[in-house]
């Protein structure tokens, strides 16, 4: 069995952020909706997923450069990386 090698973004994660409130903070301001929500592990701000129409959790890093997500989905327990672009399941 291989072993997963943990990239320093997710590896140096001191505690896992979760969402405050189920919602897009972006959709909610622009009146837009969300298919799945993500949170920042940097700020800690949810956002929506690339499934959703406007993509607000990836228009986040680009503009922030806060490189990892996990999923707010409940039952869900991941983190992504989209520096190094790896998935992680906690």
């Amino acid at each position: 069995m291989l072993k997963q090698t943990i990239c320093n973004h997710i590896a140096s994660l001191a505690e896992l952020r979760t969402a405050q409130e189920y919602v897009c903070e972006e959709c909610i301001r622009t009146g837009s909706s969300w298919v799945h929500l993500r949170t920042c592990q940097t700020c800690g701000v949810t956002l929506c997923c690339d499934s959703s129409p406007n993509k607000h959790a990836t228009k986040h890093f680009h503009r922030t450069e806060h490189p990892v997500i996990a999923s707010a989905e409940p039952g869900e327990r991941w983190l992504w990386c989209y520096v190094d672009e790896q998935i992680v399941s906690y």
